[in-house]
């Protein structure tokens, strides 16, 4: 055998090699991918949502399968961060309304709930959930199902009565007033 046919079989190894490589590659691409449309089908069914974009943007909001049903919770969040800062009795009612929606202790959603508790979510955060609680509401979905917006705008209320005030008198500060009638007339709002 010669050098010149030594140096064209490691050639032709070394270029198999290359494409065995690429063909790993694009297949690991590929099932990432069909992993992500699951993921956003699963989301989209979870949230009772069709539209893909809306699912999008749950799965830009950082939600999952695991935390769409803390969707709802949002406002009752934004509501409680409304004065700059989450008090005692304001924390353990969200918490307590998280039980009552299902959030296990331990789970993604009670991690992410934590999260919101301790470090305010950004305004966008709270505009384009508020955005896709309406569409939830809309579409009849199975995470609002037992919710409609004037629950969601009552826990609000109880949310900013839950401190301030003396004796019973100024409660709900303007702040959380105007919070309260912002997301009121979003909640009830109409998508077309």
């Amino acid at each position: 055998m010669s050098d010149q046919d030594g140096i064209a079989k490691r050639g032709r190894s070394l270029e198999d090699e290359y494409f065995r490589k690429k063909d790993r590659e694009l297949i690991e691409k590929l099932r990432r991918a069909a992993d992500a449309e699951q993921a956003r089908k699963e989301l989209g069914r979870k949230a009772g949502l069709d539209d893909p974009q809306l699912v999008q943007e749950l799965q830009a909001l950082g939600f999952t399968p695991d935390t769409v049903n803390l969707l709802p919770l949002v406002p009752i969040v934004q509501m409680a961060w409304a004065e700059g800062g989450i008090t005692k009795p304001e924390r353990e009612l969200i918490v307590r309304l998280a039980k009552n929606r299902g959030i296990e202790p331990g789970s993604a959603a009670d991690a992410q709930l934590t999260e919101w508790l301790n470090h305010r979510p950004s305004e966008d955060v709270f505009a384009r959930a508020t955005r896709l609680i309406r569409a939830m509401l809309d579409a009849g979905s199975e995470q609002t199902a037992d919710l409609n917006a004037d629950d969601l705008v009552k826990y609000c209320e109880e949310i900013a009565s839950a401190s301030g005030g003396i004796l019973g008198i100024g409660r709900i500060s303007a702040e959380e007033r105007a919070l309260l009638t912002s997301l009121a007339a979003d909640l009830n709002a109409r998508r077309t």
